[in-house]
């Protein structure tokens, strides 16, 4: 997980933790509250998965580029014993 992630992740659990306090401290009838909980925890989980999604696809592409380096490297050490034998 790269620093920006990590930055990304304790903005939004700070900002969760904002919301949630604010939302239990307000004068409103219950019904509201648990609306307004239930909307703002949609929306997290929607950041969440965006968030997890932009990760995969961080590490997917890691995983490629290390795959292309083992193919080259290999590509280069077959090239060194053909000229050493």
């Amino acid at each position: 997980m790269n620093t920006t992630t990590k930055i990304a992740i304790g903005i939004l659990g700070a900002a969760a933790a904002g919301v949630v306090i604010g939302l239990l401290l307000a004068p409103e009838k219950g019904s509201e509250t648990r609306k307004k909980v239930k909307k703002t925890a949609g929306g997290w989980v929607d950041s969440l998965t965006h968030l997890f999604e932009n990760g995969k696809h961080e590490i997917d592409a890691m995983k490629e580029k290390v795959m292309q380096g083992k193919a080259s490297a290999e590509e280069k050490v077959n090239r060194i014993k053909e000229n050493l034998g």
